[in-house]
């Protein structure tokens, strides 16, 4: 497995692999990779007959300073796992690689409206920073093919709408949610958690299921079993952030005559700031 720092000599190496007609599979990453990352690796080494993973904890979406600088970084256990996954290359720039005259002046890619809400409404700029750092990718990689998780689906709706309105020749794929066996997502910001944190974190994926047990058994008065859930939340622990109950294909508000949901939540949990979602197909009533 390669390691490459510098766009030039990325470049270089994708050049020869294009010149010999591999498909090429590109898996952004923050590092500190888990089991998660690696069905994404998985996935990508099924779509493609090379696999890039970049690392690059990116300032530009984090919108606070201490959370930047106390995110995990464990490069070495990254490439040995991505080795053992059988990667082609990882691409670990520095940050002054990817922004060469600073962040502060460097253009920047921002996908209006879903870029607002959820997520984006309580961590100003961080989708900015994300939609920003993924175009720059796609330019320096050029995959046919870029591999994505549905735990953050507003992330991977954002990727969908950035290539489709800036016209990039790639293909998003996407992976669901790998889980640790009592149900609680795989995160990089689990190692946040406390012993008796990470003992209540699967209620989070609890309270979803519960949602999607709910609608699917009639339930349609969906503020009245959000306020239910949220209190829930709450009485353990948690400060949610939101919780709601969403079309699957634009992140707006759902109605009760809607079919393809998705059940969205952050919370709190200590220090951890956790996410999850789940899907939700309702059967047409005719």
């Amino acid at each position: 497995m390669l390691t490459v720092s510098n766009i030039p000599e990325l470049r270089k190496v994708l050049g020869q692999w294009r010149a010999e007609g591999e498909r090429i599979a590109l898996v952004p990453t923050m590092g500190n990779l888990h089991r998660g990352h690696l069905q994404l690796v998985e996935t990508a080494k099924a779509e493609a007959s090379r696999v890039v993973v970049s690392i690059f904890v990116n300032p530009m979406q984090f919108d606070r300073e201490n959370d930047l600088k106390g995110y995990p970084r464990t490069l070495e256990e990254d490439r040995q796992k991505l080795e053992g996954m059988g990667a082609d290359l990882v691409f670990v720039p520095s940050s002054s690689e990817v922004y060469p005259l600073g962040m502060e002046t460097a253009t920047q890619v921002d996908v209006p409206g879903l870029s607002r809400i959820l997520c984006g409404a309580s961590r100003a700029g961080h989708f900015r920073g994300v939609t920003t750092i993924v175009t720059k990718l796609f330019n320096m990689v050029q995959p046919d093919v870029a591999v994505f998780g549905k735990k953050d689906y507003q992330q991977l709706l954002l990727i969908r709408r950035l290539v489709a309105d800036l016209n990039i020749p790639v293909e998003v794929v996407a992976v669901a949610t790998v889980r640790e066996s009592d149900g609680l997502a795989m995160s990089s910001r689990n190692s946040y958690l406390s012993t008796d944190e990470r003992r209540r974190a699967p209620l989070l994926y609890l309270v979803l299921k519960g949602l999607k047990i709910a609608i699917k058994g009639g339930a349609r008065e969906y503020s009245k079993i959000l306020e239910e859930s949220k209190k829930d939340l709450i009485s353990h622990g948690y400060t949610p952030d939101y919780l709601r109950i969403l079309r699957q294909g634009d992140l707006s508000d759902a109605g009760s005559q809607d079919k393809a949901l998705v059940i969205l939540a952050a919370a709190w949990l200590g220090k951890a700031r956790l996410i999850d979602n789940v899907l939700l197909h309702l059967k047409d009533d005719r």
